[in-house]
């Protein structure tokens, strides 16, 4: 085998390649600087608070509650280091720490194993470099590999137990705590306050070694590098870059299917047109922004032949017992049936209620109350659209 043109691999370097040949070509290879975008500035900065928090517990050899306004120090020394700006983006920083701190609870250093642990795993001809959040431990026989998220969106049941990342973490916390018979693998959703864990069997970590050097030895050999598009494109740190980016944001398009009863076609299409909807989505937010920076000056901007202005929608919300108390009088009906017709809690609000009330009740008791309103709630079933790329 010719040089290998990485001295190691990484579940980034893997992903990416995965992802997009040519983003990988220009990041590793080329050596181009990247621009990240905010989503990774702002991750980058939640990680580098939480790696400094309890480090300091395992460093002070500390047991008890952690400091909200330790958490809110190093918060601030983080976003200045990332460049962020933005109210609306900080509060969103500092309700997820202060969420963070409150759910911990009680810590012990001696429950904390290791904190941005390196490894470096050997998989064939090459060895894999990494980095893992954090590891707890559980019991005797029992650990757990946590790698925070800042995901908007939660992870599928799929998504978990075919992730490559947590397979690549499971193989190394076995390298580094042999005595462990059982390693929990949970991705700590921070913008829920969610812990989503899954497993891996022998057999699924057998594929994931056999992967990762099937993938590694395309990535040293491959002669090519194309641009692919996707999803995560408009968050892509080398998109300026990036002709198939450019051209996607003019518009244009590579597969258009003129004979509908051919399904592989349609489903091609369907794909890039879906791509091209977010990228161009993206985009549209963004001079969306730059043109409400503006109105926030003045009352209206006419440009391009369009006016812009900034108004007010009025929605109405009908305070409970005064509405029925109305109804009641006027309709005859009782308090009750109108209660049962009128009344319905918003999911989001009662998990927002929930939230509040396990700091108070502890996630234990919440999880309990939780699957009991579960119980009350109506469930209503929707045909609804679902697609997912495969390999």
């Amino acid at each position: 085998m010719s040089a290998l043109r990485n001295e190691h691999l990484s579940y980034s370097r893997l992903s990416r390649f995965e992802a997009c040949p040519l983003s990988y070509r220009l990041h590793y290879l080329d050596k181009h600087t990247s621009e990240p975008g905010v989503p990774l500035s702002f991750g980058k900065a939640l990680h580098a608070v939480l790696e400094r928090l309890l480090q300091e517990v395992i460093d002070t050899e500390y047991a008890g509650p952690l400091s909200e306004a330790r958490a809110l120090q190093l918060y601030r020394e983080a976003w200045a280091a990332e460049g962020l700006s933005g109210l609306d983006l900080f509060q969103q920083g500092l309700s997820i720490l202060q969420d963070f701190v409150r759910q911990q609870g009680r810590v012990d250093s001696r429950d904390i194993l290791a904190v941005e642990k390196e490894f470096r795993l050997p998989v064939g001809p090459f060895t894999v470099l990494g980095f893992i959040d954090r590891v707890d431990w559980v019991d005797d026989e029992t650990i757990r590999v946590m790698d925070y998220k800042s995901n908007h969106q939660l992870f599928t049941r799929e998504e978990l137990d075919s992730s490559l990342q947590l397979s690549l973490y499971a193989l190394a916390a076995r390298r580094m705590w042999p005595w462990a018979k059982r390693v929990r693998l949970s991705m700590w959703m921070l913008r829920h306050g969610v812990l989503q864990e899954t497993t891996r069997t022998e057999e699924q970590l057998e594929a994931a070694l056999a992967y990762v050097e099937t993938l590694g030895q395309q990535m040293e050999t491959a002669e090519s590098f194309p641009a692919r598009l996707n999803p995560n494109c408009v968050y892509c740190d080398h998109r300026r870059n990036c002709p198939a980016y450019a051209q996607a944001l003019e518009g244009q398009r590579g597969v258009i299917c003129e004979d509908t009863s051919d399904l592989e076609s349609v489903a091609r299409e369907r794909q890039e047109v879906a791509h091209l909807a977010k990228i161009l989505g993206a985009r549209k937010a963004e001079l969306e922004d730059v043109l409400r920076a503006h109105l926030a000056e003045k009352d209206e901007l006419v440009l391009a032949g369009t006016r812009y202005r900034m108004f007010n929608t009025t929605s109405l919300d009908y305070p409970l017992e005064p509405t029925v108390a109305v109804l009641a009088r006027t309709t005859g009906l009782s308090r009750e049936e109108l209660v049962q017709r009128l009344a319905n809690v918003e999911k989001k609000a009662l998990d927002a209620l929930l939230k509040d009330a396990g700091k108070r009740l502890g996630t234990a008791r919440v999880a309990l109350l939780k699957a009991e309103l579960d119980s009350l709630a109506a469930k209503h079933h929707s045909p609804r659209f679902w697609a997912k790329e495969v390999a």
